[in-house]
């Protein structure tokens, strides 16, 4: 690509062993289990051949199972980003100011720590390769939360998986080919480069999210499959969504495949823990076992996911945990497992399931675990779940929460009512009212991308889409348009000033002003850059929300100095000879000395 600018500057250091005499602590910290996390999007519990789902196959993620463990409960959040934040910290999302998926909500609070930094103190290579989802300028960004190593993208979700527009620790790159091989790609090479030492490779797909695009050799299976399983309520399935979801569904399990047989390739398999799981319930009625809900309830449903660990020579092959269980608990049973110690100092809400695992628990007690979004929170323990407007359900009795039973069952439902009332109390005050701006100016990271789905359009312009994590702004078609972002500037200095933009040949020539507490700098649009909507040629059912993509060309206004400090940055036109500007992508901002 030759439109490539740099993001950032991050070391990504491989250090090799051979000649080198090992201490007793490089003996001990290579002794460690390698840590490898699969996580997918959008699967819903009922989307792997092990739970019983006839419409597909999925013999590699199924293979974790029998050589390992299985949980049958296994609950995480309703959507995306607060399900990686839980998975992260080992604490319930609220607590890191996560409430939202996109336009800042979905950033991680700077003060908590991560998985990442746990295993990067204790000496562990770590990387992550996919969908983030928990911040974009650094330090939100994954390469300040512990991963040496990131490639993907930051967003709630991407608008094209073919050959896409990615980053390489801040570097904006082209993918190559299907974005699910490409990064899996960029993880076995990982693996490769840190056979010698302890890694910690997270492995966030974004999968079977939506828009439904799949290569045409998964998709040919399903194209015309007659569905021998279906949703509890027939009538709201799309059939045609199912279909291309579960051949979404057997492209990862095709790439779950190549990691572990490049583990069993390196002799690596019997040191290392592999874990797969998904970050919330189906996005689309399908089958699911006859749960209620799906992405986006609290109900079982929406929350219920696959979770499959194996580990050779210590846990069980073929194990099968009954016991309720959840994202907050991950953290601490990697560390456990691992013989590390968690590095952050606040308490978590997880708890470690390594006598799970090792199948050394006695009297296990049974225990609460919350689910909450927009403000609705359900609790579930082991045998019954309270939903979000206090009916309460017996699950062994009633897996599909059919029949209230609040009534009969007095004593336990006030009890969780209490629960839930002291939950919403210690964690949901204040959730909602989000005043961090956006960081600019690391020296670490010098430069920062302001996205449009960080921005606030003003006047007559528009997002591309509805959601906004992948849309560009569209329609300014007058100097009372403007567009704006919330910024705090951490260090005085130079900041080259770059717009990445498209603009049809007969609307160039607007001039442009970016401001910031009384700095500016000028240009205009000289030259035409109009290329083609990109991703309805790859979509195998239309797209709801998300946006259509173009590549956007970089419009350099030059060098501008900031104070630090915060306020608003203001993009705006002073002269519109055209019907329109142009459309904007993005606004990115680099620290030059």
């Amino acid at each position: 690509m030759r439109n490539i600018i740099r993001l950032g500057i991050v070391l990504f250091a491989i250090v090799a062993c051979g000649g080198i005499h090992l201490t007793e602590s490089t003996q001990a910290a290579n002794a460690r289990p390698n840590i490898v996390v699969i996580l997918s999007d959008d699967q819903g519990w009922g989307d792997l051949g092990v739970h019983g789902n006839v419409n597909l196959k999925t013999p590699n993620i199924d293979s974790l199972a029998r050589g390992g463990a299985l949980f049958d409960r296994f609950y995480v959040c309703a959507v995306c980003s607060p399900t990686r934040a839980e998975f992260l910290t080992g604490r319930y999302h609220p607590r890191g100011g996560v409430h939202g998926t996109s336009i800042g909500q979905e950033r991680l609070d700077l003060d908590e720590k991560t998985m990442g930094d746990t295993f990067k103190a204790a000496g562990y290579a770590t990387a992550a390769f996919g969908k983030w989802h928990n911040g974009t300028q650094y330090p939100y960004h994954p390469n300040a939360r512990g991963f040496d190593e990131y490639y993907g993208f930051c967003s709630g979700h991407w608008g094209n998986y073919f050959s896409p527009i990615l980053e390489h620790n801040g570097e904006i790159v082209r993918g190559n080919g299907f974005i699910i091989d490409d990064l899996t790609d960029h993880a076995l090479a990982f693996i490769e480069q840190n056979r010698e030492r302890p890694f910690f490779c997270y492995l966030p797909y974004n999968t079977p999210h939506t828009p439904f695009q799949v290569p045409e050799r998964f998709y040919e299976k399903f194209k015309d499959l007659s569905l021998k399983m279906r949703n509890r309520d027939p009538k709201r399935e799309e059939p045609p969504r199912t279909r291309a979801a579960l051949a979404l569904c057997e492209n990862i399990d095709w790439n779950v495949g190549r990691i572990l047989h490049k583990l069993d390739e390196l002799k690596l398999s019997e040191k290392t823990i592999v874990i797969y799981f998904s970050d919330n319930g189906p996005n689309s009625w399908r089958w699911n076992d006859g749960m209620k809900g799906r992405k986006g309830s609290t109900d079982e449903g929406g929350v219920r996911v696959p979770f499959l660990i194996r580990w050779p020579g210590h846990i069980k092959p073929g194990t099968r945990i009954p016991q309720i269980a959840a994202a907050i608990d991950l953290l601490p049973t990697l560390a456990d497992l691992s013989g590390i110690q968690v590095v952050s100092t606040k308490p978590l809400d997880g708890i470690s399931l390594k006598p799970l695992l090792l199948g050394s628990a006695q009297n296990w007690s049974d225990r609460t675990i919350f689910s909450h979004w927009k403000g609705r929170v359900s609790v579930r323990t082991q045998r019954y779940r309270l939903d979000h407007t206090g009916k309460l359900y017996d699950m062994k009795a009633d897996p599909g929460q059919d029949k209230d039973v609040s009534k009969e069952k007095q004593k336990v439902a006030a009890r969780l009512s209490k629960a839930v009332a002291r939950w919403k109390a210690e964690l949901l005050p204040g959730l909602t009212d989000d005043n961090r701006p956006f960081p600019v100016g690391y020296p670490a990271f010098p430069s920062t991308p302001l996205p449009a789905r960080d921005g606030v359009p003003h006047g007559n312009v528009q997002r591309s889409a509805r959601a906004p994590n992948c849309s560009f702004f569209k329609n300014w078609v007058s100097s009372e348009d403007k567009i704006t972002w919330d910024i705090e500037v951490a260090n005085s200095g130079q900041y080259e000033s770059v717009i990445y933009y498209t603009c049809a040949k007969e609307d160039i020539g607007s001039t442009v002003e970016l401001s910031f507490n009384g700095s500016r700098i000028r240009g205009q649009v000289t030259e035409p850059h109009d290329p083609p909507l990109r991703g309805a040629e790859n979509d195998r059912v239309h797209r709801g929300g998300e946006s259509y993509v173009k590549d956007f060309k970089p419009l350099r206004l030059g060098i501008v100095r900031l104070k630090k400090g915060r306020g608003t940055l203001t993009l705006r036109a002073l002269e519109v000879p055209g019907k329109q500007v142009m459309d904007v992508r993005a606004v990115v901002l680099t620290l030059l000395n």
